[in-house]
């Protein structure tokens, strides 16, 4: 299974050395998400993180700097819709329905959202069934991404789902400053 960790709103402290942990670990890639940085802020956080971990680092925005780095693509979002005119690498999409899934054909993959309850959005609900989403994963040539409320004890869930992988955000960014227990979860995702 695919495994993706996406990071918080905001840029927090220590971060490159989290992301280096989580991609030494063997996680597949992290989405660098910080919608409200700025951009010497993410030219100064994908500088601290080693070179040869860039291909493994996909951009929510500020997708000028997939040209400057030799990044692993970007993240279409609601507020990043489109790829910049001319761009010819891979991307990915946020999808939140059976709609949205079915009209994506281009990506390398997509996240649909939310499978559980959120952890780090509380009010946001999930609505899929178990059926539904067997469906739905069977439905699409394109890898489906499980996210939302994504728990160590859930993985199973997922598995039998049918998903390609699944991408964690509260579960595991909401302890990063507990070191121990961060480093836990990373192994305990698998």
């Amino acid at each position: 299974m695919i495994r993706i960790a996406i990071t918080p709103e905001e840029i927090f402290p220590n971060e490159p050395q989290i992301i280096t942990s989580l991609l030494s670990h063997g996680w597949d890639k992290v989405h660098l998400r910080h919608p409200n940085a700025a951009l010497n802020d993410m030219v100064r956080l994908i500088e601290d993180i080693p070179q040869h971990f860039h291909r493994k680092l996909r951009l929510h925005g500020h997708f000028s700097l997939c040209y400057r780095f030799n990044l692993g693509g970007l993240h279409l979002n609601s507020r990043c819709p489109l790829p910049p005119d001319g761009y010819t690498g891979p991307y990915s999409k946020s999808c939140h329905s059976v709609d949205e899934v079915t009209a994506c054909k281009d990506c390398d993959y997509i996240t649909l959202s939310p499978i559980f309850d959120s952890i780090s959005k509380p009010g946001y609900l999930s609505e899929f069934s178990i059926e539904e989403l067997k469906t739905i994963n069977r439905m699409t040539p394109v890898p489906i991404i499980a996210l939302g409320g994504i728990t160590p004890e859930r993985i199973p869930y997922i598995r039998e789902s049918g998903f390609s992988g699944y991408a964690v955000l509260g579960a595991l960014m909401n302890h990063i400053n507990d070191t121990k227990l961060f480093n836990r979860l990373i192994t305990e995702f698998n």
